[in-house]
């Protein structure tokens, strides 16, 4: 007697698979986005050909390195240049080019090119991921994303050929300028050029068109595609009061970190004493760009004055703006506690931005990402001196909040760390990607809800 054949096992449907989908929160599947994501890059850089002959990397710094390219940090423990074959700095610029734009945002662009429909909870979670204002048009943006990032970087990639080919020759030099373009868009900080981005100090070509691209990183899509619409039709499309804020926060900060570090090092022979005043101001341009998550650096960072290392962290540690590929507090956050705080000071109760009233739940919020993000970094230095007890503390300070805004400056302490300091900063620069709120949001199984009960007010709490 002749058994019958085994049934197919059922694949799941499509309905199944958004009851898979379904049970998680937007947060939760952007954070484990990004963890598939890391893991996934460490598994293709653990890949014969990825390394270049004599160079030997551990487990955990093939992790760092994935973290730090999807992460869109920068952090090496060895010079991608040297250390991996192009094989490996194409797997890397790929990873970072995947998380500059957010995971969540590829995915969709495939089901869409797959033809497939994107429900109201896909939309949610795309509009979390591009900090998008409007859930209905959410889809709309993101081929408008995808179209404004390839004609940016393609059109970044075209100046820096300019120098890069003559330099280097056509396949090369076209290679170099498409690497650096899409790592300065994405504001990831990885350099293959060999000799380092410090030759380029003078150059208003290099610099600035690698200035250009960090800052439109930094300013985030949103911001852009305004300002654009705003810009061609100013009667009907009128400036939102985010971008405003954003980029008068944005330029005050480029042009007062730009005067104080001409300040602070115009005489020093380590960094710009050497140069003549217009390549001064590059320079120093340049170093007050490259803190808000850019990663580049034309200047020896380890050769800086205290107080420009200072300056740094302070800029590193402000970011680059919502919805942007950079890392940071955000500069809306850092406009709304300064705004508060002036506030306070003159005896108001409601803060005004450009004629609008800022509601008190976004006062709220920037206070618990600002109060959440500083216990991240004081938590992750911490650790960080206790496994690495040996290592300058400002150096480690430094890494740490480098780390944390997903900036990847270094003051050439990276390969320096050992396994234990690496974790730390692998984490860190996980939650400073994905932002350390979502990350605990992600962490409640339950949305979020309203009491029913409200409790009597207390007014004599001190406070200050």
């Amino acid at each position: 007697m002749r058994l019958p054949p085994p049934l197919p096992l059922p694949l799941p449907n499509a309905r199944l698979r958004r009851s898979l989908i379904a049970r998680f929160t937007p947060p939760q599947l952007i954070a484990l986005a990004y963890v598939l994501g890391t893991l996934l890059g460490t598994a293709l850089l653990s890949l014969p050909g990825m390394l270049t002959p004599g160079t030997q990397l551990t487990f955990i710094e093939r992790l760092f390195t994935a973290t730090s390219a999807i992460c869109i940090t920068g952090l090496v423990v060895v010079d991608t240049g040297e250390g991996f074959t192009r094989l490996g700095q194409v797997v890397i610029i790929l990873l970072a080019q995947v998380g500059g734009l957010g995971i969540i945002t590829f995915g969709t662009l495939f089901a869409l090119l797959a033809g497939r429909r994107v429900n109201f909870s896909e939309r949610q979670l795309l509009v979390q991921q591009i900090s998008a204002l409007n859930v209905g048009g959410a889809v709309s943006l993101l081929w408008t994303i995808m179209l404004y990032t390839l004609v940016a970087e393609v059109a970044g990639a075209a100046l820096l050929a300019l120098r890069f080919v003559p330099q280097f020759g056509w396949g090369e030099g076209l290679y170099q300028a498409a690497f650096h373009s899409v790592s300065a868009y994405n504001n990831a900080g990885f350099v293959v050029v060999p000799g380092g981005m410090a030759q380029y100090v003078q150059d208003p070509l290099v610099s600035g068109v690698i200035a250009v691209q960090i800052v439109l990183g930094g300013l985030g899509f949103l911001v852009q595609l305004n300002v654009l619409s705003h810009w061609r039709e100013p009667r009907r499309s009128r400036l939102l009061v985010y971008s405003r804020l954003t980029l008068v926060t944005t330029g005050a900060l480029l042009l007062g970190g730009t005067l104080l570090i001409l300040a602070l090092e115009w005489g020093r022979a380590a960094t710009l004493g050497p140069l003549p005043a217009p390549g001064k101001v590059l320079a120093a341009f340049f170093q007050s760009v490259t803190p808000r998550s850019g990663g580049f650096a034309t200047l020896d960072i380890e050769a800086l004055s205290s107080a420009s290392i200072f300056l740094t962290i302070a800029l590193m540690f402000i970011g680059a703006n919502s919805g942007s590929t950079g890392g940071g507090i955000k500069t809306s956050t850092f406009a709304i506690l300064v705004g508060s705080a002036w506030n306070l000071i003159r005896g108001r109760t409601e803060l005004i931005a450009f004629g609008r009233r800022v509601v008190p739940e976004n006062v709220v919020r920037a206070g618990t990402i600002t109060t959440i993000y500083t216990l991240l970094v004081f938590s992750a230095f911490f650790g960080l001196l206790v496994t690495n007890p040996k290592l300058d503390f400002t150096h480690l300070l430094f890494e740490t909040v480098s780390a944390a805004a997903t900036v990847g400056l270094s003051m050439n302490t990276t390969p320096k760390i050992n396994d234990a300091g690496l974790l730390i900063l692998t984490v860190l620069m996980y939650l400073g990607r994905i932002g350390p709120v979502t990350f605990a949001v992600a962490l409640n199984s339950r949305q979020t809800q309203a009491s029913p009960l409200k409790y009597p007010p207390e007014r004599d709490i001190l406070v200050g």
